[in-house]
């Protein structure tokens, strides 16, 4: 992508990166794909705004933690504000990964998320 001053973009301008703060999210049509940019603790994540199961709009869900694997008849919650919940069907995914909690074989689609001059650049 080449700018109007004819520098080369990282990626599809998304937003400033102070206008995204730690735990939220903005969901775009970014050169036609719906994209959801998501904050977390400083670090920021793009994922398709679909749900690999049923086509849902996945970045539209609750973004929470997970019960995690113990021994038995414990549970204990982890991963607070990294998990992304499917609002269709709770399917459950790691927003630094994509990766499907449930059924690890199955990921959402994820895009690399450039920083730069204070700019969030999404690359498609």
């Amino acid at each position: 992508m080449t700018t109007a001053a004819g520098s080369t973009a990282p990626g599809v301008y998304v937003c400033g990166a102070d206008e995204l703060g730690p735990g939220e999210r903005l969901v775009r049509e970014l050169d036609g794909r719906s994209v959801g940019v998501f904050n977390v603790d400083g670090c920021f994540y793009a994922l398709a705004n679909r749900c690999p199961h049923k086509g849902g709009p996945l970045c539209r869900g609750p973004v929470t933690g997970t019960t995690l694997p113990t021994r038995d008849l414990e549970f204990r919650y982890g991963m607070p504000g990294r998990v992304l919940r499917c609002a269709w069907h709770g399917w459950e995914f790691e927003i630094e990964t994509g990766r499907c909690l449930a059924l690890p074989r199955v990921r959402a689609r994820t895009y690399p998320v450039v920083v730069e001059g204070g700019g969030v650049y999404v690359v498609l």
